[in-house]
């Protein structure tokens, strides 16, 4: 599997790849250029990480697949203003140039997710950042991590 590398990680600190795991995780395959990303998606994770980041790992990839394919140099200084300065996100950020990643795990898109099992197993591969995506991925972490609507009330 290519999993970015260290260098690659533009924002937080490096995760290992998934089957480096030993806890659940969640990937979301994103880009700048998507407004479902933008409005939806990364608040989402946002949300995401504050219920479960001490639980589950958490990670933005961003991705060229099915978009513009730009320079390193036209995307990470953007794409690091974004994360530490906009939208301040808690979890790390890493680059997908070529869109080798999003294309090994057959994404359809951005946003998409994919929640891998501690030792790497995809387990859930979600496509979509509306309400009944954003439902399907809260129930799997609240199963994950044994914490319910209740506990968060």
């Amino acid at each position: 599997m290519d999993w970015p590398a260290p260098t690659d990680f533009v924002h937080g600190d490096p995760l290992p790849p998934p089957q480096d795991w030993t806890r659940p995780g969640l990937v979301m395959t994103f880009n700048l250029e998507c407004p479902g990303c933008v409005s939806r998606g990364i608040p989402f994770l946002k949300r995401l990480h504050a219920e479960f980041g001490d639980a589950v790992h958490l990670l933005a990839v961003h991705t060229s697949h099915g978009h513009r394919k730009l320079p390193r140099e036209d995307v990470e200084p953007t794409l690091k203003k974004f994360a530490q300065t906009y939208a301040k996100l808690p979890f790390p950020v890493a680059l997908d140039l070529s869109g080798t990643l999003a294309r090994h795990w057959h994404t359809e898109g951005t946003p998409h997710w994919l929640a891998f099992a501690p030792g790497g197993d995809l387990i859930r591969s979600v496509y979509g950042s509306q309400e009944n995506a954003q439902t399907r991925l809260q129930y799997l972490l609240e199963e994950w991590t044994g914490r319910g609507a209740e506990d968060r009330a």
